[in-house]
């Protein structure tokens, strides 16, 4: 266990770039939105106050988990962890900070209800339906998808290091080739309404706790045993 710990400090040495970056963005795109928000006048000239700023925070945690692989693996390596002990390590830290963060986004999110959008009406931490009205489960609702954004940086990270850029380019040709014959095969079936209609169907819960979780869960997976045989 004390191996694992050391595992996971190593991914936060310098927490500055390991979490500071990720919220500086995030910070960021709220200090734009929010200044727009009040120039613009927006909350009374749209239908809703909606923004997707908070997508930059979700998106830089699988930058920094890619990283996390990337870099520090052949690190861990020359210190003699374990692949086993590197992996389960950073998915601790991958644990913790997605747990963490959404305590913080949960905060947030009742401070922007309490202060009605900071003053100009916007709904920037927990946009829309998101916005689940229970402190609880909201932590879980941001917590959740936030682990699979994680895991899926760890994945690419691992994919990276066993296969190289060929693994990367193959995957990036797999996942066109599986989107555009999916799109193909709804058109020829002339399924569009009906799968509008499933995922409108879907509850908030679905696409933020069910889906990411089982996403995290094979992602975990199969990051472990890419990484049983990746190079350092």
């Amino acid at each position: 266990m004390n191996r694992v710990l050391g595992a996971a400090r190593l991914q936060l040495v310098n927490p500055l770039v390991s979490i500071g970056i990720a919220w500086a963005i995030v910070a960021l795109a709220f200090a734009v939105n929010v200044a727009i928000w009040a120039v613009a006048d927006v909350d009374t000239r749209a239908d809703d106050s909606n923004t997707g700023g908070l997508a930059a925070l979700y998106i830089t945690v699988l930058v920094t988990f890619i990283q996390a692989v990337t870099m520090m693996f052949p690190f861990a390596m020359g210190l003699s962890l374990s692949r086993r002990v590197f992996y389960l390590g950073t998915a601790l830290v991958a644990v913790i900070e997605a747990l963490g963060y959404g305590l913080v986004l949960s905060a947030l999110t009742a401070i922007e209800n309490a202060t009605n959008g900071w003053g100009v009406g916007l709904d920037f931490w927990a946009p829309g339906a998101v916005d689940v009205g229970n402190p609880a489960l909201q932590v879980v609702v941001f917590a959740v998808p936030l682990l699979a954004c994680a895991f899926l940086g760890i994945g690419l990270g691992v994919l990276y290091k066993r296969w190289g850029t060929a693994g990367i380019y193959v995957l990036t040709a797999a996942s066109i080739i599986g989107a555009g014959g999916l799109v193909l095969l709804l058109t020829w079936r002339q399924a569009w309404d009906e799968l509008g209609a499933w995922l409108g169907d879907r509850s908030v819960e679905s696409w933020t706790i069910g889906l990411p979780a089982v996403a995290a869960a094979a992602l975990a997976a199969l990051a472990y045993l890419g990484l049983r045989r990746a190079v350092p």
